[in-house]
């Protein structure tokens, strides 16, 4: 799931999706953004026929309508269709996946190295959950980086910052 306001990405799970796991999802989800103090108006979906009606009852019991997706607008899903593919590449084709537990934490890394190293250029190069950087002021700092490099996911993922 994607907060279209803040790109924040949720990993709900990873299965095959049947009726009962999408129910369970949608129940996990709730409980989740009431333990956040958030609350959703609005989900998108698709017309999969995996969504049951339980699905929607589930969201509007907690206030949240779920708004069927349009057929063949491929722009109505648009951040999240541009997150697949870099998910997909970055940790996924890179590391070979033993279980379900492994692909949970491969996805759980790269959904926090998304929140709070990759920058945003449509929030003003901004994360998620980390506020802008101060701008630098002094000329003293630009001339003397001092970078540090921090891997992830046994190297796949490099995260860059500067030293304190």
């Amino acid at each position: 799931m994607i907060e279209h306001a803040g790109r924040r990405i949720r990993v709900l799970g990873a299965a095959h999706p049947t009726t009962s796991w999408v129910t369970q999802v949608a129940k996990g989800l709730v409980m989740d953004l009431e333990d956040a103090g958030c609350r959703a108006g609005f989900l998108i979906r698709d017309r999969d026929g995996t969504f049951p009606t339980l699905f929607d009852t589930v969201l509007n019991d907690a206030g949240t309508e779920a708004v069927l997706g349009g057929v063949r607008m491929p722009r109505m899903h648009s951040i999240l269709e541009r997150w697949m593919p870099i998910c997909r590449r970055e940790p996924l084709d890179r590391t070979l996946i033993c279980n379900q537990r492994h692909l949970l934490h491969a996805l759980r890394a790269f959904e926090d190295f998304h929140h709070f190293h990759w920058t945003h250029q449509g929030i003003a190069d901004a994360r998620p959950l980390r506020p802008l950087p101060m701008p630098i002021s002094d000329p003293e700092q630009i001339t003397r980086p001092d970078i540090r490099r921090r891997q992830r996911l046994g190297g796949i993922l490099h995260e860059y910052r500067h030293a304190a």
